[in-house]
């Protein structure tokens, strides 16, 4: 687990530093409105999109060592490259090319994670990876900035680049380290005793065995059923808030400049990013064991997206830049809070190359909002001239997700005949 949250964590920062780089020096140097940088972060998840789901199957077939490994060499050489771009076309296309290198990363390790871990773990399980997110978030902010503030002049290049040339250099690193480390299945582990992996095996072919008697998803059923796309609507709905938050929390408090008269550094900019992040990580793995001991998983999903989805909207309309972070933390911890127990919805029905498919479909869908929210964020923000209509829209997507997920219980009623609920 912590070799994967170091994995994960690594890929989120690579995602989500052009965050930090537009408004310190990247928009301006290239001449990027805010509906521009916004089309630039967000196109990342059309490649993403066209290849999530032929990766996954993939990764099923050969095994997570290999495909993960080159996932990760890949996405470290675009990453650096991004250090060289030119103008905002070249900043597209390689955004574009990096989600393609990205595409089947998290939903690879999702399915992978379901191989290891029983059902009655796996939410904690989720959890503890996907800490990645807000530590990366937290952690990266700090780095980030650092590095843009330090950054600047070596090897002759701006502060912004500096930070793309040494951020993606950890992932090549780990692509080795990937090859050699990883275990593809619990029968191939030597860290575990013979009886370890024997019982670990046979939990989990049990498992597998009553949830495909139960339920019986074939690959093209899970990736043509109602439910998976209706699933696929509650991640957008969770990842909107995520993306959003990702890409322009820095560019928001920036604002705080103009709209409260605060005089903030480069550096204070990246630590009061984090302060949300760092909550949200210990939401995280609590709300999600409280989800495994009471084995409740669609309200652990609902409550914290209506809470966030509804507080989000109101932070820029309070009276003082505290008041406003706090609105913003209750967002991100909401965000945080909902997404492991989300990926446990899935895993109640999807077993073997269903699994495989279906999740990855419900990735790569959802994650159409990695496009929309920094875009649409971006176009209000230019047309309004706040970010006021942008936070509204987070909240409304949410809290609209959120109502979905109640309406589909935890798991479709079993043996229905093909094609029905």
């Amino acid at each position: 687990m912590p070799f994967l949250i170091l994995l994960y964590f690594v890929n989120y920062l690579d995602r989500v530093n052009i965050g930090f780089a537009g408004p310190n020096g990247m928009n301006e140097e290239l001449g990027l409105t805010a509906t521009v940088f916004g089309f630039a972060s967000g196109i990342f998840f059309i490649g993403y999109l066209v290849l999530e789901v032929p990766s996954n199957l993939a990764l099923h077939r050969f095994g997570a060592r290999r495909w993960l490994a080159r996932i990760m060499i890949t996405w470290g050489v675009l990453a650096t490259v991004m250090a060289c771009v030119p103008n905002p076309a070249t900043l597209v296309v390689l955004r574009f090319l990096l989600g393609v290198a990205e595409a089947g990363f998290f939903p690879g390790i999702i399915l992978y994670l379901t191989y290891w871990f029983p059902a009655a773990q796996r939410a904690k399980a989720v959890a503890l990876f996907m800490t990645a997110v807000p530590v990366s978030s937290a952690v990266g902010a700090t780095v980030s900035s650092a590095l843009i503030s330090a950054g600047h002049g070596i090897f002759g290049l701006s502060g912004w680049r500096f930070m793309f040339l040494v951020e993606g250099i950890p992932a090549m690193l780990l692509a080795v380290a990937t090859w050699f480390y990883l275990t593809d299945r619990p029968s191939q582990a030597k860290w575990l005793t013979a009886e370890e992996r024997t019982w670990l095996t046979e939990q989990l072919a049990a498992e597998s065995k009553q949830t495909e008697s139960v339920h019986g998803w074939p690959l093209r059923k899970a990736l043509t059923h109602p439910r998976i796309l209706a699933l696929a609507f509650v991640y957008f709905g969770i990842a909107y808030g995520l993306y959003a938050l990702g890409f322009f929390l820095p560019t928001i408090i920036k604002g705080f400049e103009q709209q409260y008269g605060t005089d903030l550094s480069t550096m204070e900019t990246g630590l009061i990013t984090a302060v949300p992040y760092v909550i949200g990580a210990a939401a995280m793995v609590l709300w999600a064991a409280h989800g495994d001991r009471k084995q409740e998983r669609v309200w652990h999903v609902a409550l914290p997206m209506l809470l966030g989805g509804a507080c989000i909207p109101v932070a820029l309309y309070l009276g003082n830049p505290f008041s406003a972070m706090v609105a913003v933390t209750i967002c991100a911890v909401g965000v945080c809070a909902a997404l492991p127990t989300f990926w446990a919805l899935p895993s109640n029905f999807l077993a073997g190359a269903a699994a495989a498919g279906g999740i990855a479909l419900i990735n790569s869908l959802g994650n159409i909002s990695g496009f929309a929210a920094p875009y649409i964020t971006g176009a209000l923000k230019d047309a309004t001239g706040s970010q006021r209509s942008g936070l509204w829209v987070i909240g409304i997507v949410m809290v609209a997700a959120a109502l979905t997920v109640i309406s589909l219980r935890a798991a479709p009623r079993a043996n229905k005949p093909e094609g029905a609920e």
